[in-house]
């Protein structure tokens, strides 16, 4: 059985990244219609949480929509500026995002790592950004299908991870998510033992680099082809405290079913 928290009192978190999909009408929907699909007795937010991830121009009327219904969902950027504020046409600073009580912002995607070439020290410095701005970055690491033929499992996450933390205070509250670039959209996702095996490695990071605490508190996701038919097998693994949901995020059905995933058979 999965407990309602992860080892070390980690409250597990299932987060929908919707990438370039759905307009500012069609979220507002979306999210009424997520809202009512997760309201029953099978499903509790302080044993699950739940955030999203709209594009920039929905974030407005998601904040209205979940301040003024009380809905407990949380909510984030799917990226943000190193900068404050400036002339840096088409970026978003953090302080934007924390202005619409956004609690997340995703920092590192292999998207944005791979189409507009963001190296280990743009994300490092967006990570600090978004502490700066209290906002709690979901920091994602990953490797190529080349990658893990020539450098092996766990190799390039954790050397990005350690880029990515240096500088960050042993006290921050971050999360992690661990994206095998070689699974994102493929269908095929790592298998848990596979996902288990790099987060426990990417813990040993957190506590060698912050601390001991810091590591324990910290919640680690797998992201890459998650569906309602797998989620159980990863979330039995003890590294793994959530997942970071791409596609299946957009099929309302399918994302419930994810974040119930205490209910799927074994579970």
């Amino acid at each position: 059985m999965v407990s309602s928290t992860q080892p070390g009192g980690r409250i597990p978190l299932i987060a929908g990244n919707w990438k370039m999909n759905l307009d500012h009408l069609q979220s507002i929907a979306f999210v009424q219609k997520l809202a009512w699909n997760l309201k029953d007795a099978s499903h509790s937010y302080s044993d699950v949480e739940v955030a999203i991830f709209p594009p920039f121009t929905d974030l407005r009327s998601v904040q209205t929509l979940i301040s003024a219904d009380k809905l407990e969902l949380a909510y984030g950027g799917q990226d943000l500026s190193a900068a404050d504020s400036g002339a840096y046409t088409g970026e978003i600073s953090g302080q934007f995002l924390a202005k619409l009580d956004c609690a997340y912002v995703i920092i590192g995607h292999s998207e944005r790592r791979t189409m507009h070439n963001e190296t280990d020290e743009v994300v490092a410095a967006k990570v600090a950004a978004a502490l700066k701005h209290g906002l709690v970055p979901v920091l994602c690491v990953g490797e190529t299908a080349e990658d893990l033929e020539k450098f092996g499992p766990s190799a390039v996450p954790v050397a990005q991870l350690k880029a990515a933390l240096v500088g960050v205070p042993s006290t921050a509250n971050i999360v992690v998510a661990y994206e095998p670039v070689w699974a994102i959209g493929s269908g095929q996702a790592a298998t848990p033992e596979q996902a288990e095996n790099v987060c426990a490695a990417l813990r040993t990071v957190l506590a060698e680099t912050l601390s001991d605490e810091a590591a324990a508190a910290t919640r680690i996701l797998y992201g890459g082809s998650v569906k309602s038919g797998n989620i159980a097998g990863f979330m039995r693994e003890p590294n793994v405290d959530g997942a970071l949901v791409g596609g299946a995020s957009l099929d309302l059905d399918e994302f419930s079913a994810i974040v119930r995933f205490k209910k799927h058979v074994g579970v």
